[in-house]
């Protein structure tokens, strides 16, 4: 599996917890120095694990925040 690199330009928000330390977070991610993404996913302490997330462009973070505004 290739070596997916990534850096955290800015921690936006923690949506949850977990009892065991990992925290669901909505972050701005450069993901193989490409242009910063919103990104929702889990994360274990300190960043050195993630799970399964999703990615979003600023168009569509603007498109679902005025999804989730209407419920």
């Amino acid at each position: 599996m290739a070596d997916i690199k990534f850096e955290i330009k800015e921690e936006i928000a923690v949506l949850s917890e977990s009892s065991k330390g990992w925290k669901k977070e909505l972050n701005l991610i450069s993901w193989n120095g490409a242009d910063p993404k919103y990104d929702i996913r889990d994360w274990a302490p300190d960043h050195e694990k993630m799970g399964k997330g999703i990615t979003l462009t600023r168009d569509e973070a603007k498109q679902l925040y005025l999804a989730l505004s209407q419920i």
